[in-house]
């Protein structure tokens, strides 16, 4: 089976960690930095919005965006995202990584950069704008997802390439703590030059005309990193495995990699001739085989991001409970426009450092010691785990004297989704499906991921509103309330364990022993690696 594999691709399984590494890491990053820096500073922005646009005279507090523009606001960037996801990762299988690579990062340039623009200033035309120009802004990051990990998976070698995918989709933390810093600077640059009263004192002071360049500058600012790495991106070659296995080209392929690793590499035109042509070699994404092959293990990495996105994204129905115990946002009408923006930004910050960006890195220092299977597997119990013990002595963590351990327990909580599930579902899809199919089986486990935040960012924000009419935010109808709010997510995670075990470990293996490529001719011999397959599993399934 060995000799069946191409010297390329054997000289990229075993290559030792080198500068190409690194660099290919940041510049396919990148997208992901804008994809945070996005998601994350439009929550910064809108209580802004809502005291710009939505002001009510006489009212005794500021001004919010009603829930469906609210709605609208935050979600519109999911619904771009999850059709970036299967449109651009199908295109990438269809004409190479590389040529779909650039598209995806000017249009999130050129999106970036038109969000904080609009047609017209009345509320109705500045929301229209803004919405119209994010799913645009999230078409392109989805197609960055199934993207970045696919070059990645493909330029790695076999003995770091779980850190080295990992390293890419932790990126996002980064994008997060430099989408609260500059929102931090930016509000406290206006905040210093143009000084206000709190609501409170004088309604309609509090909020400075200048106030509507701060949410424009912070929303605009994510298309300078993005815009610096396109010139990195159009230089780099195309992955060798879509240059050899799929597009047939093993002379170019050799070029290419014979300049990145810096050595002589023999084309092989004879044995990618051998691999084309070889029986079962050729199935596609909706026949039996693929079905026969893979099929468990598509429904397995669709479902546990579905599942864990579902929960990872329900994470803003406490945030507020969180920063009004430790004493971080005091009430909005004590404060001026630009002061909330400030006080949230910070509050936002810490709570990102100190939880959810050291679970990202956690991460990538043990995906390939102790695998893939095994981070999800912990991570998956440990987020059921804590929901559970916050949601069943829910009225117990409500008073007072007890809101420090609920922020430890939330903390905690997110700590385990990015170490776990919420990594290892990105980089399992990039690992474990043929080269022909790989980048659109990772856009469709992304899609379903995608659907799965929009569930838990909307679907949890209508279930988690008090049972009493009285109690509700302004806007909603009654909901479940956050206690069982909560029950239902621990739940939701139970599950993500229980399809965690669909998933095969591929620590330490080459993309195409994962995927069965190799020696694919002899079926016999292919149908045995398959029956094999639940070797690759912790428990069988």
């Amino acid at each position: 089976m060995p000799q069946q594999q191409l010297q390329v691709l054997n000289a990229l399984d075993a290559a030792k960690t080198q500068w190409y590494h690194f660099t290919a890491i940041v510049i396919a990053g990148m997208g992901f930095f804008t994809d945070a820096y996005d998601l994350f500073c439009i929550s910064l922005v809108t209580k802004l919005l809502g005291r710009i646009y939505y002001h009510v005279p006489n009212a005794p507090k500021p001004g919010t965006l009603p829930p469906n523009v609210s709605a609208a606001v935050n979600g519109v960037a999911f619904c771009g995202t999850l059709a970036g996801q299967l449109f651009f990762g199908w295109l990438g299988d269809k004409m190479g990584r590389k040529r779909v690579y650039g598209m995806t990062l000017m249009l999130m340039v050129i999106a970036s950069i038109a969000s904080g623009l609009s047609f017209g200033d009345k509320p109705k035309a500045v929301m229209a704008t803004l919405c119209f120009f994010r799913f645009w802004l999230g078409f392109g990051i989805g197609g960055d997802y199934p993207l970045s990990a696919t070059i990645m998976s493909e330029y790695a070698n076999k003995k770091t390439r779980g850190a080295f995918i990992a390293a890419v989709f932790a990126m996002q933390g980064f994008g997060i703590l430099a989408g609260g810093m500059v929102a931090i600077i930016v509000s406290a640059a206006f905040k210093a030059g143009f000084p206000a009263p709190a609501y409170k004192d004088d309604a309609l002071g509090s909020t400075v005309s200048e106030a509507d360049y701060v949410w424009r500058i912070i929303v605009m600012f994510g298309a300078i990193p993005a815009a610096l790495t396109y010139y990195w991106r159009m230089k780099m070659p195309e992955t060798a495995r879509y240059t050899a296995l799929v597009a047939k080209n093993a002379k170019q392929a050799a070029n290419d990699m014979s300049k990145v690793l810096q050595v002589e590499l023999e084309a092989e035109p004879d044995k990618v001739e051998k691999h084309v042509q070889a029986p079962g070699n050729d199935f596609g994404l909706w026949s039996k085989k693929f079905l026969k092959r893979h099929g468990l293990h598509l429904l397995g990495t669709t479902t546990t991001w579905f599942l864990l996105d579902i929960a990872f994204y329900s994470q803003n129905l406490f945030q507020k409970d969180i920063f009004s115990a430790i004493g971080w946002i005091p009430p909005a009408q004590t404060m001026s426009a630009i002061e909330e923006v400030y006080r949230i930004a910070r509050a936002q910050t810490l709570i990102a450092l100190c939880s959810t960006v050291p679970g990202y890195w956690f991460t990538v220092a043990l995906i390939d010691k102790i695998g893939r299977f095994a981070i999800q597997l912990m991570g998956f119990f440990f987020m059921t785990v804590f929901m559970f013990a916050l949601a069943l002595p829910y009225n117990h963590w409500t008073h007072r004297d007890n809101r420090i351990g609920f922020v430890i327990m939330y903390s905690l909580t997110f700590f385990f989704a990015n170490f776990g599930p919420n990594a290892t579902t990105f980089v399992v899809p990039a690992e474990i499906f043929p080269a022909r199919l790989r980048s659109t089986c990772h856009g469709i486990s992304a899609a379903a991921g995608k659907a799965g935040a929009i569930v838990g960012a909307f679907g949890f924000l209508y279930a988690a509103q008090s049972t009493d009419p009285k109690k509700t935010d302004a806007g909603y109808p009654p909901g479940i309330g956050v206690k069982n709010s909560l029950i239902v997510l621990g739940c939701v995670n139970a599950l993500g364990m229980m399809f965690t075990f669909l998933v095969p470990e591929s620590k330490g293996k080459s993309l195409e022993e994962i995927s069965g490529e190799i020696d694919e001719e002899n079926e016999t011999a292919t149908d045995t690696r398959l029956q094999g397959a639940s070797d690759n599993r912790t428990v069988p399934f």
